[in-house]
């Protein structure tokens, strides 16, 4: 759960020498004889349980398959690529929106759809109850190379008592009723608190995502997708004029209007505990941040959605999610069919969604009373029922490590408030589209 693309699904933190373990197993005991599935995935300690919870699901419905967990490290792309690469690939990997690509067109991955046409009765259970950007994120150069498991996309979490004492009207609890980027910034200039030494002693907003994905995200509700096409693009909108507005009001929160810390400021603080601890009215963040919030003592919270510029009409989150995909060289195909189709179909999207940890992708499994009492505090649950058909993705390309790189390289001195958004059209543009043509 780090404030990285990957972090915030990758480590086992806090549950290290599990993870060390989990590694040490796969590296010495899946030789040629071992029959069980191996199955590669991030988490955190609370995520990792619920993951061994429904392996055990699974493994009670079939028990002639064995799973074994094998649990990341630090850099989940990296080690996926080492196993894979040696000949040891794990037979079911976790697969990220902003990753999976590169794999896919290294030929790592298993096109599903080999295996969905021979299964046509999973395959029209599967349309029919699906939510098709989910999967079309996991759609590249004409095959599905995973399918999603869980919604991660962010939208804001607030804290109801730091409202009700400010006099500021509670925010939105839909996707269907924006509110603007001026609505937003009132609300945040209201609920920003200074003692006597003019020292914030309340924020009105901070961040806990990715700086650079956050400004990318205001960018997106001022009514810019990121590229065009989403898929394999040749040129991001970093040189739109709409889109570098959204980037340049998110700055401007820390920067100019002092609602929020500034880049400087967050390096010696926790975002994540001043919002915990009642010191920050507004959040950014995403599901996997919901059971920190929960259990901390006295925070009285609820979700709304992502504020909107004048030049978009509907508010949009991002398209977050993870997916399961097939090694193409696994041994145990069949088997880790039925292992993905477990998880992604009805009854493990039902454990997942009943979990309290992750927002399912099933519609079936979303509107289910068991997700609903696992948030039965959230009085505006539509911002979670509704977040995955409200979600944009992000661009899907085998170059965007190479992207996120150039990103963080540019977007730093805008968020710093030392060059404005517009300067992101002539540095970052020029050099993200030569990269997207020569990936």
């Amino acid at each position: 759960m780090l404030d990285k693309p990957f972090g915030r699904r990758t480590l086992l933190r806090g549950a290290g020498v599990l993870g060390a373990a989990s590694l040490a197993t796969w590296s010495a005991g899946c030789g040629a004889g071992d029959d069980a599935l191996t199955f590669f995935f991030a988490a955190n300690p609370e995520e990792a349980d619920v993951r061994l919870r429904i392996i055990d699901a699974f493994e009670r419905r079939h028990p002639g398959i064995k799973v074994r967990a094998v649990l990341s490290g630090p850099d989940p792309f990296q080690q996926m690529s080492t196993f894979c690469a040696g000949g040891r690939c794990p037979d079911v990997l976790m697969a990220w929106e902003f990753s999976y690509a590169e794999l896919a067109d290294r030929g790592v991955l298993l096109d599903l759809d080999t295996l969905l046409a021979r299964d046509p009765g999973f395959a029209a259970e599967l349309k029919a109850d699906s939510i098709p950007p989910l999967y079309e994120t996991f759609t590249f150069n004409g095959g599905q190379y995973a399918f999603p498991e869980q919604w991660s996309g962010n939208f804001l979490f607030y804290n109801k008592q730091l409202f009700a004492e400010a006099g500021v009207d509670p925010p939105p609890s839909r996707w269907q009723q924006p509110w603007s980027f001026g609505e937003f910034l009132d609300a945040a200039r209201a609920l920003t608190k200074r003692d006597r030494s003019g020292r914030v002693s309340q924020w009105g907003f901070v961040d806990t995502w990715v700086a650079c994905y956050s400004a990318g995200l205001f960018g997106m509700n001022n009514g810019v997708p990121w590229s065009t096409p989403r898929l394999n693009p040749t040129h991001l909108n970093f040189d739109n004029a709409a889109f570098l507005e959204g980037v340049q009001f998110y700055a401007d929160l820390a920067t100019r209007y002092k609602v929020a810390p500034t880049a400087s400021e967050t390096q010696s603080m926790s975002t994540m505990d001043l919002f915990s601890s009642g010191r920050a009215a507004m959040a950014l963040a995403g599901h996997w941040r919901y059971q920190t919030f929960d259990r901390a003592e006295g925070l009285d919270f609820d979700l709304t959605i992502l504020p909107t510029g004048p030049k978009c009409r509907a508010a949009r989150s991002n398209i977050g999610t993870t997916g399961l995909a097939i090694a193409a060289s696994s041994r145990r195909k069949q088997q880790a069919w039925e292992f993905v189709k477990f998880v992604t179909g009805p009854v493990g999207q039902a454990l997942i969604g009943g979990s309290g940890l992750f927002v399912p992708v099933l519609r079936s499994a979303i509107e289910s009373a068991g997700f609903a009492e696992a948030h039965r505090r959230i009085a505006n649950l539509a911002v979670l029922t509704g977040g995955p058909a409200h979600s944009e993705g992000l661009p899907i390309t085998p170059a965007w490590e190479k992207i996120n790189a150039l990103m963080d390289r540019n977007f730093g001195p805008v968020l710093r408030g030392t060059r404005p958004a517009t300067s992101l059209a002539d540095g970052l543009t020029h050099q993200a589209d030569e990269v997207l043509r020569s990936p």
